[in-house]
Parts: C-alpha cells; structure tokens; sequence
C-alpha cells in the first residue's frame, strides 16, 4: 500500500538548485519531500564542476613546474601519477559531499526518498511506495552528457564527463569530440598531464564566446600543443585492435582518419526529462527541456522547473540564481523573474575566459550601433607583470551615456574578477561608477577600472571642456 504524503513543496532531483530550493525552504519551517535517484549533489559535485576543476588544478601544478624559468627557478617535467591525480580528484568531491548528504537534508526536516520520480497526474508524484500530493513541485533533474548519433560509437569504449573522472591511468592520445567549455577546460587539463589531444569541433571552438577573446584561449592552447581541428565533422568510428579508436572525419579540404587511445564525448547537455511522465501532468517539453515562463512555471502552474533542465542557460550557478527566484514566489509571495543578461559564465581554461552582459555584437544589434567599446590589456598592469600574467584583456561594452551593457575578460583569474562585473551589470552602473571605486594597489582587478577610465578620454581632448577647465582657473 503506498504511503501518501502531503508536503507543501515536493523537490525532484538533487542537485544544486532542488538542493538550494529544499534547504531553504526547509529553514522557514515549510514540509518539504526531496526526491533523487541518484547521487545527491547532482552533475555539479560528482561528475562537472567539482571534479573538472579539481583536475584543471593538478594540470595548472604540472604547467608551473615546467614553465618556472622566468621566476629564476629551474623548470622540470613534472612525475605524474596519473592515480595520483585521481585520488586527489575523488578527496576533493568527498569533502564537499557531506554538505550535500541525505543526512545534512534530513537533519534540516527534510524528508529524503532515494528513488524514482514519476508523475501520476498534475497533483501527483510517485516516489518508489510513497505518493506525494504537494501543494507545489519543483523539477530540477538536471542534464546528462549528449550522445550524437555517430556511426559505429556505439560499438566503442567512449568516455563523457560522467566516467571520464573514474579513470586511474592517463590516456595515451585522447580525442575530444566537441570545442565547448567542457571540451576545452578537459583537453587543457589532459594535454597538461602528460597526454596527447585532439579537438574535433564541427564549426568553431568556443563558438558562444566573443570571438576576439576566444582566440586568445585557442592560440595558448595550441601553442601547449593541443591540435584543435574546426569545421571538422566527425562522420564515424571504428575500433581498431584493441588500443585504438579510429576517428572518421570530414574536413573542407576533404576526408581524414584520426586515431587516438581515448575518445571523449563533449558536444553538450540533454535535459533529464525521459523519466518524468510529464505528459500526464501537462507540463509541455522537447528534447531541450521543460518549457517554462519567466516566473519558471510550467504549463502546470503547480509545478516549476529550475536549472538544466528548464530550457535556456546550463550552469549551477543558474541553478542556485532560480532556486531564490522559486523560494520568493513559494515562501514569500513576491515577484520573481528570470533575467538572463544578468548570468555571467566562465570558461576555466588558462587563460580564463569570462563574460556577463551583452557582447559586442549583440549590443550593436540592440542599441543600433550607438555603443562605446572599451579595452585595457593585462600587460599595462602591474600586478600582472609581476605574476607574468600579462596575457590577456578587458572588453566593456556601454551604451551611449556609459552604461555598462556587458563586460568580457580573457586572462589570468577573469572568473574571479568577473563578479564584479555581474553586479555591475545588475545594478545598471556608468562608467562613471566604475572609475569612482578604489581599487587595491596592485591588483589585477584595477584593469577593468582603468578601461572605464578611458571612456572619458575622449573628454579630455574636447575643446570646450579644456575652455572650462582654464576659465574656472581664473579664480585661483
């Protein structure tokens, strides 16, 4: 007989954003049903963030020991133990793991169910022998590694994101089908280790990315030895023998054959919706994810969905960032809406490649043309000089009056530094307001003021305000 249960919010997926949704709302004192087939922390903690970053870390240790010369310190090659590397990777998930734990959320009040969820209707999930009819549901099942359909995969070992981080013994040659962020911070992070790669994207790595920034991160990462192959389609594989994975290509200049050790699946994320029956809770969907309004309903207005899985930007921290939104409108009553111009993204290469806002081209399109692009390098900064981080540039895009509009970095620490950028953009801040805060002497972040500073440069040269300057002279 199955056990009915009556919470006043049902969460289904724990990963970031349904775990941010269940323990806040666990905290104000609502009933909460938290429902995870799987590992509790979703992509982010096991297979994504978590570990990617771990191991672009171990790849960064071995770079610096070779390239320690300009410090006046001898570079050596780096002994790796690729199992090493591993262990370090897997401590790093378990120490953060506790904070995501069916334990931590049941301490909270929340009730955990480690099963399958399904609707029944548009009132009801079914949860292994547990039936919960909440007042709402919030779906954050999140995405799961894209599969193409090419020809012979199927037949051969293929790694994701998803095994990728299991492995103890480093790849020989590795080839990344796709030149995403994924594609990238992993080829990076390999190449690194001690591992030949391959990058075969069909049109252009980093693609979403300002193109003028991008090909700064691609020439380093060719210049590391990484080959990235453009407009190269990949037609088929075939195993051959039992080391090598043969690649089947297409090129503009005809076709090819690459063959690798390892063959890595990057080419982007399917919203996890299979399983769901959303169809008997007429909640509408397509192979990109739920359909959702700009408050994150679904076409059942008992039922939101957050993250991945709700069509638009795939990052955790879009996750977190709906998650509040859902808490104002459940808990609070209070008007909440998706805005997407305010969610920046980083690419955590070497160099780091951030953006928020609108980029250039966009910002030309919407505003007519009548913007200001402002860049200041890396190199005209001391701190970076100093680092021999001098690689690399700002770029604020503004509106005719000095709004800031958009903000792209590409350079040594451009994650860290965007946040400053993202409250910029929310908060509709003048470059007037930028070159106003005081910025720490020497830090990396007093390029982006000296950018805003430029806007007004060309004030500086205008006749009448130099006639202003010397009449106001005349008073002493």
């Amino acid at each position: 007989m199955a056990t009915i249960l009556k919470p006043d919010i049902c969460v289904i997926g724990a990963g970031s954003g349904g775990l941010s949704v269940a323990a806040a709302a666990a905290t104000f004192g609502v009933s909460v049903v938290l429902i995870e087939k799987g590992a509790m922390g979703g992509d982010c903690l096991n297979y994504g963030c978590v570990p990617s970053k771990a191991m672009i870390a171990a790849g960064r240790r071995a770079h610096q020991m070779r390239n320690a010369d300009p410090f006046g310190i001898a570079g050596v090659e780096p002994e790796i133990d690729f199992r090493k590397v591993n262990a370090h990777v897997q401590s790093v998930i378990a120490s953060i793991a506790p904070n995501d734990s069916v334990e931590r959320f049941t301490a909270l009040g929340v009730r955990v169910i480690q099963e399958e969820a399904r609707f029944k209707d548009r009132r009801t999930v079914i949860a292994g022998d547990a039936e919960i009819r909440a007042r709402r549901f919030v779906v954050s099942t999140g995405s799961s590694p894209l599969v193409p359909p090419i020809p012979g995969l199927d037949e051969v070992d293929y790694l994701t994101n998803e095994t990728i981080f299991d492995r103890k013994r480093r790849a020989g040659h590795l080839v990344v089908i796709g030149g995403g962020p994924i594609g990238m911070e992993l080829a990076q992070a390999h190449r690194r280790l001690g591992c030949e790669v391959t990058v075969v994207e069909a049109s252009s790595a980093l693609g979403k990315d300002d193109p003028e920034l991008a090909a700064i991160v691609l020439d380093r990462l060719r210049e590391e030895g990484i080959a990235i192959r453009d407009k190269t389609k990949v037609v088929r594989v075939e195993r051959r023998g039992k080391t090598i994975v043969r690649v089947h290509v297409e090129t503009e200049s005809g076709p090819e054959t690459i063959d690798g050790t390892h063959l890595l699946v990057a080419v982007g994320r399917a919203a996890n919706v299979e399983a769901l029956d959303l169809e008997k809770a007429g909640i509408d969907f397509d192979r990109k994810g739920i359909k959702v309004s700009d408050k994150l309903r679904t076409t059942n207005r008992r039922v939101y969905a957050i993250g991945d899985v709700a069509r638009g930007l795939q990052f955790t921290h879009v996750a977190n960032y709906h998650a509040g939104l859902v808490i104002r409108a459940l808990l609070f009553r209070l008007p909440a809406r998706e805005d997407r111009t305010l969610i920046p993204w980083t690419t955590f290469t070497d160099p780091e490649l951030a953006h928020v806002g609108l980029n250039e081209a966009d910002a030309m399109k919407q505003y007519k043309g009548e913007i200001r692009v402002l860049r200041w390098p890396y190199a005209e900064n001391d701190r970076a000089q100093a680092e021999r981080e001098t690689t690399g540039f700002i770029k604020l895009v503004t509106d005719r009056r000095g709004r800031l509009l958009g903000a792209t970095i590409v350079g040594a620490n451009a994650g860290e530094m965007i946040n400053m950028w993202s409250l910029a953009v929310s908060k509709k801040l003048g470059m007037r307001d930028i070159a106003g805060y005081v910025a720490p002497y020497p830090t990396t972040s007093e390029i982006g003021k000296r950018a805003a500073m430029a806007y007004f440069s060309d004030a500086a040269r205008r006749p009448s305000v130099r006639r202003l300057i010397g009449f106001l002279r005349l008073f002493g």
